[in-house]
């Protein structure tokens, strides 16, 4: 059997266990979830996301990557949040989190503004799906509708960070496996990596490419050699700067728009997860597509975030509405 055909049949199997785990979780979810018992909190998620992107406008990619982040760790729970204790290391404290994620103090500002208005009621696993999506509005203009709902999750284990999320270094099949266990498709996939076009990243993730590479190549042969001259000014072989920062997206690095896949079709994808996406006719071609239509894609990213925001959700009484978004409560 083909690799292209099991692929498919993981993909088809992985959804369907994901969509049998999840029965009935986004009929749970609602539009509109707080317009009885707390109106004014996407106003006020609103007022803090746009006050922090008034600020530094790069805290729009922060916000959407804590909202992955958040997600592929055993679900939409607001677990990304929780502080590490003497007995245990949580999620933001585990390598690709810690000294990576930004954005925390504007889910806390939305937070204790909201439990001024009304206590108790919204999670925060919920403010930071609607502040993911007010990022993406400010960053991009795209927005899309978030059905609200979820509840804090009590658990937030680092060990279960480097086995959900997806590594820089992964290939396509690798990527394309650890979105189908969440119940996402390979087009989903490559829609939603278009998020990749904001913020910035560390040297670390991504060195592997520039220096011994491997026996035949010092460099990654399917890195553009501007590009890769560039990137080893920044972070030179050896000892690079720990608090270098590239931008992910040389064109537009703060907008939230296609140049990602522009970048990507040139050979200026920054990780091998990135470039890997041109390793397969299927994914090439949408690639191609979302780089010349800019509208598609941002529909498709949308829809692809709604989707996502609607993994391994609590709801009813599962979990807790947590009053302080860094502990569960007492």
């Amino acid at each position: 059997m083909e690799i292209k055909s099991i692929a498919r049949m993981f993909i088809s199997l992985a959804t369907f266990v994901w969509m049998s785990a999840n029965g009935g979780v986004g009929a749970q979810l609602q539009v509109g979830f707080y317009d009885r018992s707390c109106s004014a909190a996407e106003g006020i998620i609103q007022q803090a996301v746009s006050k922090a992107f008034a600020q530094n406008s790069l805290i729009a990619a922060g916000l959407i990557r804590m909202h992955f982040h958040d997600c592929f760790v055993n679900g939409c729970d607001g677990s990304i949040l929780l502080d590490s204790t003497s007995g245990n290391k949580a999620e933001k404290d585990a390598l690709g989190n810690i000294n990576s994620l930004t954005g925390y103090e504007v889910i806390d500002d939305a937070k204790k503004n909201i439990e001024a208005a009304c206590k108790g009621v919204v999670s925060c696993a919920d403010i930071i799906a609607f502040a993911a999506r007010d990022s993406a509005r400010l960053a991009g203009g795209i927005t899309w509708e978030v059905r609200a709902g979820r509840r804090d999750g009590k658990v937030s284990k680092a060990t279960d960070v480097s086995t959900n999320l997806v590594p820089p270094t992964f290939n396509l099949n690798q990527v394309t496996q650890r979105f189908a266990v969440k119940g996402l498709t390979q087009e989903e996939m490559v829609t939603l990596s278009g998020a990749h076009t904001v913020g910035r990243s560390h040297c670390l993730a991504f060195t592997n490419r520039l220096y011994n590479f491997n026996k035949s190549n010092a460099e990654d042969p399917t890195l553009d050699s501007t590009y890769a001259n560039m990137l080893k000014q920044k972070c030179p072989q050896g000892n690079p700067n720990p608090n270098t920062l590239v931008p992910m997206d040389t064109i537009t690095p703060t907008i939230l728009d296609n140049g990602y896949y522009k970048e990507v079709k040139a050979n200026r994808g920054l990780f091998t997860s990135d470039q890997a996406l041109l390793t397969d006719p299927a994914t090439a071609n949408m690639v191609a597509q979302n780089s010349v239509d800019a509208l598609v894609w941002s529909n498709r990213f949308g829809a692809a975030m709604v989707r996502m925001g609607e993994i391994g959700v609590l709801s009813g009484s599962q979990g807790e509405i947590r009053l302080n978004c860094h502990a569960v409560n007492s």
